[in-house]
């Protein structure tokens, strides 16, 4: 969107113009009756069901703007699970991969700002645990990252290393996804439960039917994934073809997944 004091470039009138000219008509109980409101300051008629597709468009044009506004070019994905935390607690074995996430998105973050912070941003779902050691991470390497919330029932709220005018809110999980791929540059996954896997798997199926251009696809953790997932007996069966396992690769450390990002990178 444009800033407030920057010419129009169509002569018709304004939208706010007509909103504060609306806020100065007499209260009567014709202006006060919801028919009389303008549509787009009608939060009960937006939220209306019919108004469904219209709120679908707008958590796609929201996000999107204001990430083109701040001339972000593309990102790098960071999934995993909320639950994992630096001191232990609910996935205490997993604990070490935040301190592993957390180094990753420092050293993503240093090359992004060579581009300044333009390429190569880190992207996160902006709540806890491996989430929050991305945002983190871009945080201490002094740049900037997203976060893509979502409303939840247990009201998860950002972690607050997520760069504040980056940090979205969303009701439909399917245009989130959306936003966390559509300038992927790559994709690297820690060790996660049912979101993170919903998220690793609708990525992979992406790429593998040609949906989504093939990207650096990274997961942290071999002893992990193989014991969470038989990628050869899927293979095996018959149900994937043998070569979409080599649609992923495996990594250990922050160092390793760079290695394997930045040739990707450099080719542009």
């Amino acid at each position: 969107m444009p800033p407030k004091d920057e010419p129009r470039s169509h002569p018709f009138r304004d939208s706010t113009q007509d909103v504060a000219a609306a806020e100065r008509l007499p209260d009567t109980a014709q202006t006060r009756a919801p028919a009389y409101r303008l549509a787009f300051t009608d939060t009960d008629f937006l939220m209306r069901e019919e108004l469904r597709p219209v709120r679908l468009q707008l958590e796609l044009l929201k996000p999107q703007m204001v990430m083109d506004e701040r001339g972000i070019k593309s990102t790098v994905v960071l999934m995993g699970s909320a639950r994992v935390r630096p001191e232990g607690g609910g996935a205490a074995g997993l604990a070490p991969w935040y301190e592993e996430a957390r180094k990753l998105a420092h050293l993503i973050t240093v090359e992004s700002l060579k581009s300044y912070g333009r390429e190569w941003v880190v992207v996160t779902g902006g709540g806890p645990g491996i989430m929050e050691a991305g945002n983190r991470g871009a945080a201490d390497a002094g740049g900037q990252s997203i976060g893509l919330n979502i409303v939840l029932p247990h009201e998860q709220a950002p972690n607050p290393y997520v760069t504040p005018d980056l940090c979205f809110n969303f009701h439909y999980f399917a245009i989130r996804k959306m936003h966390f791929l559509m300038r992927a540059r790559a994709v690297c996954i820690f060790p996660g439960g049912f979101g993170t896997l919903d998220e690793m798997f609708e990525s992979l199926t992406l790429i593998q039917t040609g949906r989504m251009k093939r990207v650096p696809f990274l997961l942290f953790g071999r002893a992990f994934w193989d014991r969470v997932i038989n990628w050869q007996a899927l293979a095996e069966e018959g149900v994937i073809a043998a070569e979409d396992i080599g649609l992923f690769r495996y990594v250990e450390t922050a160092e390793e997944a760079m290695a394997a990002m930045l040739p990707d990178w450099e080719q542009g």
